[in-house]
């Protein structure tokens, strides 16, 4: 059984994933109308795997025998500047979100829940990724410039 005090900070982190899911939607209708095909198609696949983080904790807890809800979901910002601004955003914004997932794991230890600890672990290895990943594209569109990056879009749309 999980506590009442770590169902809710999961919950808690269903709404942020649920509210990064639809951050990188609305990056990828952004990309799409300024012509980064690619990009765009980048952002959907990041969609899908913030849905997936938020399933993925909702079915812990129902294992746990808690309870899953999904709270309010606040609107997402809908112009992002530039590629390069854009992914900048990225990055700063996975780092937000790693900062909450070591929370819940310190509140995991708090409440000695190993299990829960245990289960956390795997989303923090995984944000361990996801920022190198963005870190990674922010670099890459510093060196390359806006040009290159129309190319690497068009690209992105291979089968």
């Amino acid at each position: 059984m999980i506590t009442e005090k770590l169902q809710n900070a999961i919950n808690g982190q269903i709404v942020a994933e649920m509210w990064s899911a639809n951050l990188y939607l609305s990056m990828s209708f952004y990309l799409e109308k300024e012509g980064y095909n690619g990009m765009a198609h980048w952002m959907k696949k990041q969609w899908g795997e913030e849905n997936e983080h938020a399933l993925e904790m909702a079915a812990y807890l129902l294992k746990r025998g808690g309870v899953a809800k999904v709270g309010k979901i606040d609107e997402v910002p809908q112009e992002f500047g530039t590629p390069l601004e854009l992914f900048e955003q990225v990055y700063k914004h996975e780092c937000h979100v790693s900062q909450l997932i070591d929370a819940l794991v310190d509140l995991a230890s708090a409440e000695n829940d190993k299990a829960t600890q245990d289960f956390l672990w795997g989303f923090v290895r995984e944000q361990v990724e996801e920022e190198a990943t963005a870190a990674g594209i922010v670099d890459m569109l510093k060196k390359a410039g806006v040009h290159i990056c129309m190319v690497d879009a068009k690209l992105g749309e291979r089968k």
